[in-house]
This record gives structure tokens, sequence and C-alpha cells, in this order.
């Protein structure tokens, strides 16, 4: 990965850019001083993204700005997404299509296609904001199905604009590339961290991330530690280099990067996706109890649940300090209840 002094005039490329404002930034970046003395380890702090607002908040609102700004521009009446059941991404499409005056339509899976008996978290939120449901037995990226929405409603004379699943594409991952400069700005106070771990599954935010840090200047001793809870690292780290080097085309940025420049951790993929295990029920309870923060039982949960287990394996030393990106979800705790209690 190429490497060269940067500073916060680099982000002047994105001011090109279509952006409409949907999230409450900058996010805070709180300590974790109760977690940090129990588990023994690190310093610990948490940066809320979970805090953006669109519905419960999460990190698809730094996305979606980038997105649905785009879909205005083209004159879109309609925004089409997909998604999992509980889809995070689903939900905030829908707040952030609301908000921009834009109908949604969802694509969410589900084992027979058929929606669940009970409307609950996400689900019940897509409803409220009056998102149209398509359910499908089709899994991510549900391509196919969107595209079979997309056909209906051009022959019904609408305007759609897709969102791709995760909002993970060049457009969409500028939202993360813009948080480096905020995250930049912030540690100018807070002090640097030696690594900043976070979920990481279609992509987008760590594809984003990595080319915001290029940008900013960031330390390259600074890791940037995604933890997969779905996909190996192997095809997910060529994916994130492939996306983060089409975002580096977008703003016409000499930049590249690689697969083996891309740090992701598959040892904690669990039961499967959105299979919740006692990691993750640690994980939950252990954030909530000790310092009042929600977790989602299916990518925070995960993920802080790896953190959790690094940290006892003493890969990060008490001398460090590391920061967890909460990249949010917490409505669809409602729909795990079964699973959590």
């Amino acid at each position: 990965m190429s490497q060269k002094p940067n500073n916060l005039s680099s982000f002047k490329q994105l001011e090109h850019l279509p952006r409409v404002q949907l999230a409450h930034l900058p996010t805070p970046i709180d300590a974790l001083p109760n977690l940090s003395r129990n588990l023994g380890g690190p310093e610990l702090f948490i940066k809320r993204d979970d805090q953006t607002g669109l519905a419960t908040g999460g990190n698809k609102a730094r996305k979606l700005e980038f997105s649905l700004a785009e879909a205005l521009e083209a004159g879109a009446d309609t925004v089409i997404t997909g998604g999992s059941t509980q889809s995070n991404h689903a939900r905030q499409t829908a707040a952030a299509a609301a908000r921009c005056g834009l109908k949604a339509h969802t694509v969410l899976y589900t084992p027979d296609g058929q929606p669940p008996q009970a409307f609950t978290g996400n689900v019940l939120l897509m409803h409220l904001l009056g998102a149209v449901i398509h359910w499908t037995t089709e899994h991510a990226p549900y391509a196919e199905t969107i595209a079979q929405v997309e056909a209906d409603l051009l022959a019904q004379g609408k305007r759609p604009y897709v969102v791709p699943y995760g909002g993970s594409n060049p457009t969409g991952m500028m939202g993360y590339v813009a948080a480096m400069a905020e995250f930049a700005a912030q540690i100018e106070t807070t002090g640097p961290f030696d690594a900043v771990v976070f979920a990481t599954s279609s992509g987008g935010t760590q594809a984003g991330m990595l080319l915001g840090a290029h940008l900013a200047g960031l330390p390259s001793n600074t890791q940037l530690l995604g933890i997969s809870v779905d996909k190996p690292a192997d095809a997910l780290a060529a994916w994130i280099a492939t996306l983060a080097n089409a975002g580096a085309e977008k703003l016409h940025v000499d930049w590249r990067i690689d697969a083996s420049d891309v740090a992701v951790n598959d040892h904690y993929l669990g039961g499967g996706y959105a299979v919740v295990g006692e990691p993750e029920r640690e994980a939950v309870y252990m954030l909530a109890q000790q310092e009042g923060i929600l977790l989602d039982p299916v990518y925070t949960g995960r993920t802080f649940a790896g953190l959790i287990d690094l940290i006892r394996r003493g890969t990060f030393t008490s001398a460090q300090r590391v920061l967890y990106w909460h990249t949010g979800g917490s409505a669809a705790l409602f729909a795990y209840a079964d699973a959590l209690v």
C-alpha cells in the first residue's frame, strides 16, 4: 500500500460530490473505563455511530448522505435496497428515503420468502417508515430480486434508484471516507489509537476507512481491523481492496491497495450469520451492564465478542489504546429476545 503524507485539505475532493445532510455528526468518542479495568487489557474507547440518527442510528446514515443525494440528483422518486430480515441498512434506507421525500422499497430475506409471523425490531420500523417490503428467498446481495422490483417500478412509470446491499459501492463508501476526516480531527484531542476495531460485512465501511485514513495521513501503525460477521477473510479483503481502489478513482486520488493491505479477522463467525451464541450474548450483556451501551446481536455483538477474545488472548496489551467503532443496530435486539434472555 502506497503511503505519503496528507492532511485534512485532501478531503476537498469530497466537496464535488452531491451530499444531503442526514446524520447527526460528529459522533462522540467515549472512554470505556469500567470495561478497560475489568478486562485488564488495553485502554478502551468507543466511537458512537449508533447515534447518527435515522430511526435509531447506525453506520449506514453516513453512506446514505451520498447515495440519497445521488438519487435526488438523478431525479429519482423511489429507492430500492435489500438486506436480511432484520436489516439495519434497509431500515436506515427507508428512514433516509422518508426524510428526502422518496418512496422506499426494501427486499428482505426469509427462508421461505414469506413475512415473519411477528413484525418486530427493524421490520416493524420499516413498516412504520412506509417502506414497501418484498420478501425473497434470495441471499445477499439480492441482485435478482432487486432487479425485478426495479423493472416492475419502471413499468409503472416510476424513477427508481438502487442502493446496493449495505450501501457498499464507490458512492456509499464516501460516507466513511468523510468519517475519517472527522476522526482525524477528533484524535487531535483524544490522542491516537493503536487499533480501530469494527464490524465488516458488505465492505463499504472498511473500504471508506482505508481510503479516508490515507487522505487524512493517519499513522500507518494505526491498525484498521475489521472483524467479519459472515464472510471468509480472503474473499472479503479482496472485495474491500477492489472497492477502496474504485473509490480512489472516483475521487481522482493516485492510490491503490491490494488484499494484503486489508486487515480482516474471520475467527468469530460462530454458528453463522445472525445466529446468536454465547460469545455474542456475553458481549451484549457485558457492554450493557458495565457501560450502559447497547450492541446488536448480529454485527456489533459478534465483533465486540471478537474484541473481548483478542484482549483475553493478549493480542492487545495494557499499554495500548484501542477504539471500537460502534456501527449501530440496537433496534434488532427486540427481534432476538428468545436468544438473549
